[in-house]
């Protein structure tokens, strides 16, 4: 198993996630998207497995950005703006090889062994 949690300092749900991890003594890297973001390909891999940009947004945070998003009718354009914003994205975002899930799914993580 090769975790990586992606998230923001912040972010309650992210610590959760850290903390799930580090009780069941399972090795992760930590990732600040604020700080570092994704990849290109990290980027396109965890669209792939979440099932596209709209589970990756996080439409509960404030801001014109997501506002603009709600009405963007273009998935690239959408992707892109994201891509350029992690502050956008939904947290935590914990990948294991090409699996990945958005927010706090230990129900997930447990079948991930």
């Amino acid at each position: 198993m090769n975790i990586q949690i992606f998230g923001k300092a912040k972010c309650f749900d992210t610590k959760k996630a850290q903390r799930w991890f580090k009780e069941r003594r399972i090795p992760f890297q930590y990732v600040d998207l604020d700080r570092y973001g994704l990849s290109g390909r990290e980027f396109d891999s965890v669209l792939t497995a979440v099932g596209g940009i709209e589970n990756l947004i996080d439409y509960g945070g404030k801001g014109e950005e997501i506002t603009l998003l709600r009405y963007m009718d273009d998935r690239r354009a959408k992707e892109d703006k994201v891509f350029e914003n992690p502050g956008l994205m939904k947290t935590p975002i914990v990948r294991n090889g090409r699996q990945a899930t958005v927010g706090f799914c230990p129900e997930v993580w447990q079948q991930w062994k």
